[in-house]
């Protein structure tokens, strides 16, 4: 499946030809000229739209940096078609929001495949409104429960709470393949997949800006990076998760506060694939340049120390 367009604006991942230059020197100042000896090859990567930037972005700058003939082809097919590409030796590394569950993990071990685990990024799930949404500041878990809950009958703004206006109330998110999804679903509503069927939904996260930027009486959720991408065309609102609302932002994300739809986000690499030289070399340069290009992307970054550990950890 190839990657839909995104939207993203320049100085994340649409950079000037100056930047990329930029970028490029210093990748080559760090890894030496030719420092895999003129590697080539494809590597497949699919999986979570949220870590879509991510890996996209790695894979544009090292194919860029000492001129690769590597080829790193990243796909999207959200977390749950990400892990049954990987898990039938499809991919060589699968992107996900969320970690891997047991029947993925059984289905990997009926294979022969032993995925490795490596978190590369925090992101907080965001929810977000219409700029003309002018009443809504903050919600609670417990509204957001009763709002995405199955069988819920909540249509309209005022049924969600008295004295908002008698306003239709449309829904956009991810669809059931996808880790954000997931995720959503067992913190807000208890159960993971637990959810009412009738929204918007969709893999491409470019589809939910566009919803909810073109309706009025939209509400809808995904991942930090696009909301930061789009903030012009939004509105993101509180969450109360029981101490107070908190807003998303790189900090309270970090520090926990923004509860509980912090999450952490990952890269699964098959085990086999590392020992293939052109998989290693890509592993090494995502891990040395995360700390750097990832907050490019609109995610927050772990500390450079814990890479480093990653690295020391896979070989």
């Amino acid at each position: 499946m190839s990657p839909p367009d995104r939207v993203l604006r320049p100085g994340r991942l649409g950079r000037s030809a100056a930047g990329w230059a930029t970028l490029a020197a210093l990748a080559l100042a760090g890894c030496g000229a030719d420092p895999d000896g003129g590697l080539s090859g494809l590597i497949e990567v699919d999986g979570s739209s949220t870590v879509f930037p991510i890996s996209q972005a790695m894979a544009e700058e090292f194919q860029i940096a000492g001129g690769r003939a590597v080829r790193v082809s990243v796909g999207v097919s959200g977390t749950g078609g990400g892990f049954q590409r990987f898990c039938n030796g499809e991919t060589d590394i699968t992107n996900a929001s969320r970690q891997i569950n047991e029947v993925e993990a059984a289905s990997c071990r009926a294979e022969g495949i032993e995925p490795v685990e490596v978190q590369i990024a925090r992101d907080g799930l965001t929810l977000v409104v219409h700029p003309s949404n002018d009443w809504v500041a903050c919600v609670s878990v417990a509204e957001l429960r009763r709002l995405w809950a199955p069988g819920s009958e909540v249509e309209r703004w005022s049924q969600l709470r008295p004295g908002w206006p008698d306003e239709g109330l449309k829904l956009y998110g991810p669809d059931t393949d996808s880790g954000t999804f997931d995720y959503f679903t067992a913190a807000v509503v208890g159960e993971e997949g637990a959810s009412r069927s009738d929204y918007t939904a969709s893999a491409d996260d470019n589809v939910l800006v566009g919803g909810v930027s073109g309706d009025p009486g939209a509400l809808g959720y995904f991942g930090y990076a696009y909301f930061e991408d789009n903030r012009g065309q939004l509105r993101a609102i509180e969450v109360d998760g029981g101490a107070g609302c908190v807003a998303p932002s790189r900090e309270t994300i970090l520090n926990g506060t923004y509860t509980p739809l912090a999450r952490p986000m990952y890269i699964y690499i098959r085990r086999d694939a590392l020992d293939r030289p052109e998989v290693g070399a890509f592993v090494r340069f995502f891990l040395e340049r995360a700390a750097t290009l990832i907050p490019e992307t609109g995610y927050i970054p772990l500390e450079p120390e814990a890479y480093a550990e990653i690295r020391a950890r896979i070989g």
